[in-house]
């Protein structure tokens, strides 16, 4: 035969079995963080599927890469091979190289040109930054004039 077994001390209750606010605040926060740790836990789920697919996706990215160099080679091979009819095969090796090499200089010059636009800084947002110093700094003065605060921050001379 069985024994029941005894669940321990009942906590304390309020009138006519309500229970105390210090039982709901402690609930709440049992609660609360039974859900924060489902939420991460959620979380961690789906970006290690995010991270699975991306490893996937960067792995076939590289096979296409490969696969597409070495298509693109036997492709100037073919070109190689059809100026071989009207020329020898080392002239024909020779042009399909010099076209290669004229559109790789092109290709450089044009990236040079990119990397010289590049500024190093975020010169837009230092300045808003400056500006936004210089109008906080102009905010106290006219706070002690009576001046509202949102006018002080728009009235504010801009550097």
């Amino acid at each position: 035969m069985s024994t029941p077994v005894d669940p321990g001390p009942q906590p304390p209750t309020g009138t006519a079995g309500e229970r105390t606010i210090g039982q709901l605040v402690s609930d709440v926060s049992t609660d609360v963080s039974q859900i924060m740790r489902g939420e991460l836990e959620l979380a961690k789920a789906e970006i290690k599927q995010d991270v699975q697919h991306a490893g996937k996706g960067a792995g076939m990215f590289a096979g296409a890469a490969v696969l597409g160099l070495y298509g693109f080679g036997l492709l100037l091979l073919g070109l190689a091979a059809v100026l071989n009819i009207w020329l020898p095969w080392w002239a024909s090796l020779l042009i399909v190289a010099a076209v290669l090499f004229l559109v790789a200089g092109v290709l450089a010059l044009v990236g040079k040109k990119q990397v010289t636009q590049v500024k190093g800084k975020p010169e837009r947002a230092i300045e808003n930054g400056k500006q936004t110093v210089a109008a906080l700094k102009q905010a106290p003065a006219h706070f002690k004039e009576g001046t509202p605060p949102q006018a002080a921050l728009t009235t504010a001379p801009r550097a």
